[in-house]
């Protein structure tokens, strides 16, 4: 008597790309308004992280704010640039 053997199909699970949130240096905002929107916005992000991000942008003219799914990324975009900030997205490669 044989024996049969059923083949599971295997599932790879695909691993969504990330993007990077990006912060750019304006003229308009005071530095504590760009600090304020980045806690209120980015969850479990710091004061002392967000000083951190807006002093990159404003010494460097860009700061990488989180790097997560594309998702994620937009929604974080689009909540920066509805408090006045000036925000862009990327593939994180």
């Amino acid at each position: 008597m044989a024996v049969e053997t059923l083949a599971k199909p295997s599932t790879v699970r695909k691993i969504a790309p990330r993007y990077r949130v990006l912060l750019h240096n304006d003229d308009f905002n005071s530095m504590e308004h760009v600090v304020k929107v980045l806690i209120t916005t980015v969850p479990n992000l710091t004061q002392p992280q967000a000083v951190d991000i807006m002093m990159e942008a404003h010494t460097n003219g860009l700061a990488l704010v989180i790097t997560c799914e594309q998702e994620h990324a937009e929604f974080y975009c689009e909540t920066l640039k509805m408090h006045g900030l000036i925000s862009t997205i990327e593939p994180d490669e």
